[in-house]
């Protein structure tokens, strides 16, 4: 998600590394993975965000997916 942030590159890539390892320790396959993440996405939205600014959020979260998701053919 290619977007200017207040938070350091480097600690951002730190925390994706420790959730990449968490994953990796529990052999979670891609469909696990993705429903794992997808859940604490949904719970941080509905437990941090105000109610009259969640959909938005998920809307904006949601676009956001699709515009890094790269369309290239490597698997």
């Amino acid at each position: 998600m290619p977007q200017s942030s207040r938070y350091s590159d480097e600690r951002v890539e730190k925390i994706l590394a420790e959730l990449v390892q968490i994953l990796e320790q529990n052999q979670t396959p891609t469909d696990l993975s993705l429903m794992v993440l997808g859940n604490m996405v949904t719970n941080l939205i509905n437990t941090d965000i105000p109610p009259a600014q969640r959909r938005a959020l998920a809307r904006s979260f949601a676009e956001a997916l699709q515009s890094s998701v790269r369309e290239d053919k490597a698997h």
